[in-house]
């Protein structure tokens, strides 16, 4: 039987670190499903009827569905001083790719609307891959279901991040009172599961459902293995944060997860273990 926690891994990064740790804005829920229409962009097929509906900070589950043409960018380590971790030469694949399921960051840049998208598929020749997706060039090729969690009362919007040289998606918004959608960044080097439970307590959210994107620094699952990779792509299937047998909140997160060498993993992480790599966009539902 195991015992303690291994080590937390961690990545040093080009900047400083930011005074806060984590960064959260809120407010009403507002959920919609949905089916993308074949032939647009996947930019365009999720960004006009989130935006139809008054969404200004979402997260939006997609599953089924099929693509073409397909473009995505795997995990890589960064060859300048610069970042920390970086990304893979672009692939875009022959054929129709078979969306298995992604998760979406929505939000804006520079007063666009603006996705990011982790996922995992099939592609024409069967082979299985996970990775980061550019939806100015996927296109959807037959209807795909989504499934959007968001808020008016709250913004994604990419900024600056001094601390990885990266533009990054960031609340803005209201941050005080207990709201029913809680838009959640974790900063690099934080421990997910502690900074999730940590927000929770400070928005007065008693339990809530936990789903988003990120990356993670060597990912340790609670069955012992830990991954050999610094530079990772993570969508979460299934996450919560609940009250454990203590009363105190707890995080449980089961995800898939890129590595540098294009190897999937997937599984429940282990809890106190997992520190973010680059950044963690998340939003938080409250049950």
């Amino acid at each position: 039987m195991r015992t303690g926690t291994p080590p937390l891994a961690t990545l040093a990064q080009p900047g400083p670190p930011r005074v806060e740790r984590w960064l959260a804005a809120g407010g009403d829920l507002i959920h919609r499903t949905l089916d993308l229409a074949p032939g647009r962009t996947l930019l365009d097929a999720v960004a006009a009827p989130l935006a139809e509906a008054g969404m200004r900070g979402a997260v939006v589950h997609l599953s089924g569905g099929r693509f073409s043409p397909f473009a995505y960018v795997m995990p890589a380590l960064s060859a300048e001083p610069r970042y920390a971790a970086y990304y893979s030469e672009t692939f875009r694949p022959g054929g129709e790719t078979r969306l298995e399921r992604a998760s979406i960051t929505f939000g804006e840049r520079d007063g666009a609307p603006f996705l990011h998208v982790h996922g995992t598929w099939i592609e024409a020749d069967g082979r299985r891959r996970a990775g980061h997706l550019l939806p100015v060039e996927v296109v959807v090729a037959a209807p795909v279901r989504a499934e959007a969690w968001g808020t008016a009362d709250a913004a994604w919007r990419v900024e600056p991040d001094a601390e990885t040289n990266f533009p990054l998606f960031t609340p803005a918004g209201p941050g005080a009172g207990a709201p029913a959608c809680l838009l959640l960044k974790i900063q690099p080097n934080e421990e997910i599961h502690a900074a999730i439970e940590a927000a929770a307590r400070a928005h007065g959210l008693a339990a809530a459902r936990v789903r988003g994107i990120g990356s993670i620094v060597r990912p340790a699952f609670a069955d012992g293995r830990v991954i050999p990779t610094d530079a990772s792509e993570v969508l979460i299937r299934d996450g919560t944060v609940r009250p454990g047998p203590d009363g105190g909140l707890v995080a449980h997160l089961d995800i898939a997860v890129v590595d540098v060498d294009g190897g999937i993993h997937e599984g429940v992480l282990r809890r106190g273990a997992n520190a973010a790599c680059i950044t963690f966009e998340l939003c938080l539902t409250a049950e």
